[in-house]
């Protein structure tokens, strides 16, 4: 079970929200606004995004930013814009993704993606062409409800038709990480800032799931065959203490 962003895929243009054509949007409809203006706008909008219990409403999102720049009324042919598909990718996948998720597939591992995201996830990942990975997404707005609640991981694994202790979560947030082994998920936190995996639930890349598995790096890229298994100690093999984030948080 895999979160997306962070993990699978980083946004074009550097930042998640608003998308990287937010301004030329908005400005081809109201060229008077400065451009000094939209870091408050958009500071302002992840604020809104911020509190929200459950995903956010995109249009309220849009609307909160547009009315920081001054714009209290948009118009509906600007909030439609927004919300269109944009003109290109607006993420892409990890150098590494396509390589791991082959050899995963390779090993008969099911994947699945859980997602704090807005709908249409699965549309963007078929246009990368890395939707056929998984056997299905648990996004949060059509959820009703985001993670750490346990409906977002249940999902992930109900698509899985697996148990939670038959399943591998991995996220960017140690905390999201934390909560899905508290109920029953093994856990990895993903890390690319960080210096080394640690070999204990932290990985730099997603690279560091095949070396959890003993899998070597001449292995990999000498290429094994749809007839390769894992090693003996598989991520089901092995003890989930093995596997316990270092920022888990503790029974008292």
């Amino acid at each position: 079970m895999f979160d997306a962003g962070g993990v699978l895929t980083r946004p074009v243009g550097g930042r998640w929200n608003p998308r990287y054509d937010f301004e030329s949007i908005v400005l081809a409809h109201h060229p008077q606004i400065r451009e000094d203006e939209f870091p408050r706008a958009i500071e302002a909008g992840q604020r809104f995004l911020d509190a929200a219990t459950a995903t956010a409403n995109r249009t309220d999102y849009h609307r909160t930013m547009l009315t920081v720049l001054g714009i209290a009324d948009p118009a509906e042919h600007l909030l439609r814009r927004l919300e269109e598909p944009a003109a290109g990718p607006v993420i892409e996948p990890y150098p590494e993704v396509r390589r791991v998720l082959d050899q995963l597939r390779r090993w008969g591992i099911r994947m699945s993606v859980v997602s704090d995201s807005w709908a249409g996830m699965e549309q963007m990942f078929a246009a990368l062409d890395i939707r056929h990975y998984f056997e299905g997404f648990a996004i949060s707005e059509i959820l009703g409800c985001r993670k750490p609640d346990p409906r977002m991981y249940a999902e992930g694994s109900r698509l899985l038709g697996l148990e939670p202790r038959e399943c591998l979560f991995v996220d960017d947030d140690p905390r999201l990480v934390a909560a899905a082994e508290a109920l029953g998920y093994r856990g990895v936190t993903l890390d690319r800032a960080a210096p080394h995996d640690t070999g204990t639930g932290l990985i730099v890349s997603l690279d560091g799931l095949l070396s959890m598995m003993h899998l070597s790096d001449h292995d990999l890229l000498d290429g094994a065959t749809d007839e390769d298994e894992p090693p003996d100690r598989s991520i089901e093999a092995t003890p989930p203490s093995t596997y316990r984030s270092p920022h888990q948080v503790q029974d008292p």
